[in-house]
């Protein structure tokens, strides 16, 4: 059985990893993130389905 804290360690790090994931997309230069082709407006889903998987 996982314990509460294990869960709340693995949720602050989930967290710390999408917000870093969601900056570094959101302050892409725009023709880098073009020829990436990302929308640099779609930070926060990008970042979502990277950390915590495909979303429902």
């Amino acid at each position: 059985m996982i314990s509460a804290f294990t869960m709340l360690k693995d949720a602050a790090r989930n967290y710390a990893a999408y917000r870093k994931t969601r900056d570094e997309i959101a302050n892409l230069p725009l023709d880098i993130a073009l020829d990436l082709n990302i929308f640099p407006g779609d930070a926060e889903r990008i970042a979502r389905q990277a950390v915590y998987g495909k979303a429902a």
